[in-house]
């Protein structure tokens, strides 16, 4: 499966990424964000919020497992799994999956038996204090496309 890859330097700039991806958008689409502590996943969503036009100030559902965002071109449904347990699975993620929003899910591993076969996987690694590498791994046609368009006339893409 081929792998969309580029390097930030700041998080404006991861910022202004996703802001570009949220364009490209539709109702139903799912991203999962996976990284280390700190690597950017909310600035991440905070980026496709505004791609989407909402106006309301994004922050991590760390201890709220989810939270909901309206007013934008698309809502925006962004979780938090990290701290899930067993019961996750009455949760209903697969409405919000199938919906007519954005969802966005930070820590997806561990719900990876409930997530949809089509997605897109981004990962967000820290290269340094402020520099990051963002990988995006499209499962599906959709996604792969989605990454096409992302990408396109971009230098740092890898297979």
């Amino acid at each position: 499966m081929k792998a969309f890859e580029t390097a930030s330097s700041s998080a404006l700039f991861t910022q202004a990424l996703s802001e570009k991806l949220a364009l490209l958008l539709q109702g139903g689409d799912v991203l999962t964000l996976e990284g280390d502590l700190g690597a950017g996943k909310t600035t991440f969503t905070k980026g496709l919020a505004k791609g989407l036009g909402i106006k309301k100030i994004v922050n991590s559902p760390t201890f709220t497992i989810m939270k909901e965002y309206h007013g934008g071109r698309l809502s925006l449904y962004h979780m938090d799994v990290y701290r899930l347990d067993e019961e996750s699975e009455a949760l209903g993620f697969e409405e919000y999956f199938e919906g007519s929003g954005v969802t966005v899910i930070e820590w997806a591993h561990l719900i990876q038996d409930q997530l949809p076969v089509e997605r897109l996987e981004i990962g967000l690694f820290r290269t340094g204090d402020e520099e990051r590498s963002i990988r995006f791994t499209p499962h599906g046609q959709k996604y792969i496309d989605i990454c096409k368009e992302l990408f396109e006339n971009d230098e740092s893409i890898s297979d």
